[in-house]
This record gives structure tokens, sequence and C-alpha cells, in this order.
């Protein structure tokens, strides 16, 4: 790194400020809302799990909640179309990389940000968000899964509601999980009540709804 480049790092720090004052002034009146994971790959609104995610963002929009995703295709895309077409808020926390396509057409105009740092992104996401839910995705779903359940561990933010979604994808993670982890004594048993796997949208509506209402909290830390 030559001087200049050193006497510019510091000027960084005005574009990461920028980017929390955004996120923090548009969310905080955004109201309880879940976050949806999963899948940037585009694919038919159609497919199984999109159907499931744009069915599971209806009922949480029924049930008073905002949906926020990473306002790309796939997954992120059915999750807003369900907020969307159940008239709720359709949140799209958005990321600049050169291989992720344009926000898809669902989100909120009001609620579509763009951030240039992941870590900013991930901070309005575990803010705001009541509860996370994890389809099957890849690494950035891994990445807010795992990042949400050391948090929560750590006693670092408040617990809130962990489900994923999608048996037949995460079954093999989770048992290698208890096979590895535990048996190396990396996590305790007890880790694994920080999350549930479960395809039954019905359980997940009403589970976030009751820990709200246990809670009454918009932000987790």
């Amino acid at each position: 790194m030559n001087h200049a480049d050193i006497t510019k790092e510091p000027w960084r720090i005005f574009r990461i400020l920028s980017e929390f004052v955004e996120g923090f002034e548009t969310l905080s009146s955004a109201g309880p809302s879940v976050a949806f994971f999963g899948t940037s790959t585009p694919q038919s609104l159609e497919s199984r799990y999109s159907k499931m995610a744009t069915e599971l963002a209806k009922k949480l929009v029924g049930k008073g909640f905002g949906v926020i995703t990473g306002g790309s295709m796939g997954i992120m895309e059915a999750a807003n179309k369900g907020a969307h077409d159940a008239k709720g808020k359709s949140i799209g926390v958005c990321i600049d990389l050169p291989s992720e396509e344009k926000p898809n057409k669902f989100i909120s105009d009001q609620y579509l940000l763009n951030f240039r740092y992941f870590f900013v992104r991930k901070v309005m996401f575990t803010k705001y968000a009541q509860a996370f839910v994890a389809f099957p995705g890849g690494y950035g779903t891994l990445d807010e899964f795992f990042e949400a359940l050391t948090l929560i561990q750590t006693k670092k933010i408040k617990r809130f509601p962990i489900y994923m979604v999608g048996k037949d994808h995460w079954e093999g993670l989770i048992e290698w999980m208890k096979k590895t982890l535990i048996k190396k004594g990396f996590i305790a048993e007890k880790d694994f009540e920080l999350f549930k796997l479960t395809d039954d949208l019905d359980e997940i509506a009403n589970g976030v709804k009751e820990h709200y209402e246990q809670t009454r909290s918009t932000e987790n830390f």
C-alpha cells in the first residue's frame, strides 16, 4: 500500500457510517419483520421452495410482519413477492456485487437499500428482524445462519427464532453437526435448541408471532 492509499484509508469510515445511518433511518420505521435467506440463483417462482417462501411471506404479513430479504432473485424474490402480494412491507437489503442481478421487482420503493459492505448489511438483518428463516442456499445463507447462532450462543444479541426450511437440504448438515461437532466437544447438545428444522409454514408463522408477543421488541441489540 503506497502513501496515497494510506492517507485515503481513514476516510473510508465516512462511507461506512453513511451506510449505517441510511440503514438505521430506513429500517427503524419498518416495524416487526422477518428475514428470509436462501439461494439467489434465479428459479421459477413455481418451484417447490419458491412457492413455500412466497406462501410463508404471505402468512407472516397476515400476522403483522414485514419481510426482509437480500433483494436478489431466487428465494429472495419469492419471499418479496409474497409480501408484495399480501400488501405488506417488502424490504430489500441489497449488496453491490458484480455477480448479482438488479433488485427484484417486488421490493417496496421506500424499503430498497443498497450496501457496499457486507458487515453493514448483516447488522441490518440481525438488528431489525424478529426471526430468521433459512431456505436452501449456499455460502451466503450459511454465513447468516451461523453468525446468528454464534451471536445468540455468546449472548451478544437477544435470542430470536431461527428456522430452517427444507429438510431434504439441511438434514445432512445437521447430522454432521451432531456426529462431528458434538462428538468433539465443539458445541453442546443444548445449542441445537437455538434453531428448528421444519417444513410446516404455519408452525413458523405462529412461532414467530408467539415470540414477538412475548418480547414485543423490534430490535435485537
